[in-house]
């Protein structure tokens, strides 16, 4: 019997070791990285084509608080967090608050998604090039969504990996 009980415990303390190992992994994983110097300068030069092909410099949204949202048509925690996204747009502009989505895919699948699900924020056409822009502000592992939260100074004050919660929104909302 005492046999019995010890070994429940051991396998119930092995059990809650892996469990707490696997959430610190997967915490850790969704942190991000150390952003690379300069990066934030260098942002600030690029211009992105919109899904019907006119330059979207980033220059413009300079003096504004911007959400920056890395998206993709084939990532299904991107289109749920977007008719989101769009709110906040929708609720915030008043206040000076930009948004622009950077569409990591395809040109083609991005205007045919738009079509069927159209948002009223602007949509960057960034390409894979938009998966190294990620990796600079600080998302190693390039995964999407990832959201990046620029100040109206210029700076990045907030990045989240994966989807934004409400929570979130509201928090950056006071920010400026």
């Amino acid at each position: 019997m005492r046999a019995a009980t010890s070994r429940r415990r051991l396998m119930a303390g092995v059990a809650a070791a892996a469990g707490l190992a696997g959430a610190g992994v997967a915490w850790w994983q969704y942190q991000p990285a150390p952003m690379l110097s300069g990066v934030e300068d260098a942002l600030w030069r690029l211009s992105f084509d919109t899904p019907q092909g006119t330059p979207l410099a980033m220059q413009n949204l300079r003096g504004h608080p911007v959400l920056l949202n890395f998206w993709a048509t084939w990532c299904p925690p991107c289109v749920e967090e977007m008719p989101m996204i769009n709110r906040f747009f929708q609720e915030n502009a008043s206040n000076g608050w930009q948004v622009l989505g950077l569409a990591v895919d395809q040109p083609s699948s991005v205007r045919t998604f738009l079509q069927k699900t159209p948002v009223t924020y602007p949509i960057g056409m960034a390409g894979l090039g938009g998966t190294e822009l990620g990796r600079s502000l600080g998302n190693l592992a390039g995964g999407l969504p990832f959201t990046v939260v620029l100040g109206s100074a210029g700076t990045v004050l907030r990045r989240k990996m994966g989807r934004v919660s409400p929570a979130d929104l509201q928090e950056w909302a006071g920010l400026k």
